[in-house]
């Protein structure tokens, strides 16, 4: 039963770099992969597919709306994963996770909570703005 789930195959169309620093929204289709640092909300269409997978060294400080997401890195604010959201061993999340299906490794940390997503995620409030103001550039201290 376990061992016949089948693995998201993720097909990058763009990349952001470790040296990239980004402050503004981002829309995209397809497959994007974060190394870098952004400030602003990343979204995709719903029923697009698309993919968003943040490395270890990638961190986003703004609202996330993909259908696929696969995190290792850093979120501070919402994520709504309209079909298939990985927390991978070194994903930190500050702000509430909506999810439809959800793979979680041991060492994930979400500060916030998990609520599965009803049909209408469009709705769900906007993250607290205490957690808004606070900076990406943390040390690794976990």
């Amino acid at each position: 039963m376990w061992g016949k789930r089948k693995k998201k195959v993720t097909q990058i169309d763009s990349l952001l770099g470790q040296q990239t620093q980004i402050k503004g929204d981002i829309i995209f289709t397809g497959g994007l992969h974060i190394d870098a640092k952004v400030e602003g909300n990343i979204n995709a269409p719903e029923e697009s597919g698309s993919v968003l997978t943040l490395s270890e060294q990638g961190s986003i400080k703004g609202e996330v709306r993909v259908p696929n997401i696969i995190i290792n890195g850093t979120i501070i604010g919402n994520v709504y994963a309209e079909e298939y959201l990985e927390l991978a061993l070194h994903a930190h999340i500050t702000g509430n996770v909506y999810y439809n299906i959800i793979e979680v490794a041991k060492g994930a940390e979400v500060n916030g909570s998990l609520i599965r997503a009803s049909d209408n995620m469009a709705n769900q409030p906007a993250l607290p703005i205490e957690y808004q103001t606070q900076s990406l550039d943390k040390g690794n201290n976990s």
